[in-house]
């Protein structure tokens, strides 16, 4: 069951690097158990994660995680927050206990409980047999589950990930994707996972932000997402169909065959008036109109050309 108060609430955050807007007016909550953050590259992702740690000073509102103040209280946030930044982080040389103790010890951990704890971490991010290695020596993929392992060796409520599965092969991927699931199932932390790769979010998270050009163009819950689009509608008329299909293109409409007499119509922008206005040009009687479920690729892609408005 998710706590009451938002595990992150962020309020018009704006972030400037010279004439460089980062972030702009950036609002939501987040309150339950996994938060994908979405968009191209540069849409500030990555500038959103740091300033929520406290390692960038926002320039204008407010950004509270676990109920503390990011600019005032950054040392308490990373004492209950982890963090697998995108790229590599390791010692040369340290071998993989040894690194996810570090971690232990700097999030205040005393150091026998550091060392026990390290050794559980690697354990479920499935790496016991390697513990022992030089983390320079890992794969790709095991270099990024030890990450996880030193962000999760402190017990924290909330875990921060980006691009964290850049660069892995499917397999190594998908053991990856798979413990971050179990996170929050066995452990109860939250997760934020900011990437770019869709499927990756979908496979872990239950809503979404998506992001572009420094804003938040929509923030909902991956199965509303999929399910409640304003663009993509089921038609069925009865009547000259023939007719209504130069209709919908006039009114700059898209459509595809979809099943033995209904119609998936996409229109250029939410609203299914220019449907309505097709039928009345054509003639044709509307005798089915709904939204339609579309896929999360599609349905994010949507979401982007609308924010390019």
């Amino acid at each position: 069951m998710a706590d009451l108060a938002p595990a992150i609430a962020v309020r018009d955050l704006e972030v400037r690097f010279g004439e460089v807007q980062a972030l702009a007016s950036v609002s939501f909550d987040f309150s339950g158990a996994s938060l994908g953050l979405l968009g191209p590259n540069g849409a500030g992702k990555s500038t959103l994660i740091k300033t929520l740690l406290g390692l960038i000073r926002a320039d204008a509102g407010e950004a509270r995680v676990l109920g503390r103040d990011c600019r005032r209280e950054a040392i308490e946030i990373r004492r209950r927050v982890g963090y697998v930044p995108e790229r590599d982080c390791h010692i040369p040389g340290m071998i993989a206990v040894d690194y996810v103790t570090l971690g232990g010890e700097l999030a205040g951990m005393p150091r026998e409980a550091a060392i026990e704890r390290a050794h559980e971490m690697i354990r479920f991010c499935g790496l016991g047999e390697a513990r022992y290695r030089p983390v320079d020596g890992y794969s790709a993929g095991m270099r990024q589950r030890i990450k996880l392992a030193q962000a999760l060796v402190h017990d924290p409520d909330l875990i921060l990930l980006d691009e964290p599965t850049n660069g892995l092969d499917p397999e190594g991927r998908l053991v990856f994707l798979d413990v971050l699931r179990e996170l929050h199932r066995r452990k109860g932390i939250r997760i934020v996972l900011s990437s770019h790769l869709l499927r990756d979010v979908e496979y872990v998270c239950d809503e979404v932000v998506v992001m572009r050009a420094g804003k938040v163009v929509r923030h909902e819950g991956i199965e509303d997402l999929k399910a409640m689009s304003d663009r993509n509608w089921l038609v069925r008329v009865r009547g000259d169909e023939a007719r209504f299909l130069v209709a919908l293109a006039e009114q700059g409409c898209q459509h595809q065959r979809s099943g033995k007499d209904l119609l998936a119509v996409d229109t250029p922008a939410p609203g299914s008036g220019p449907i309505v206005a097709a039928a009345a040009a054509a003639e044709v009687q509307l005798r089915h109109l709904a939204k339609r479920e579309i896929s999360f690729e599609d349905a994010i892609m949507t979401t982007l050309q609308e924010g390019e408005a």
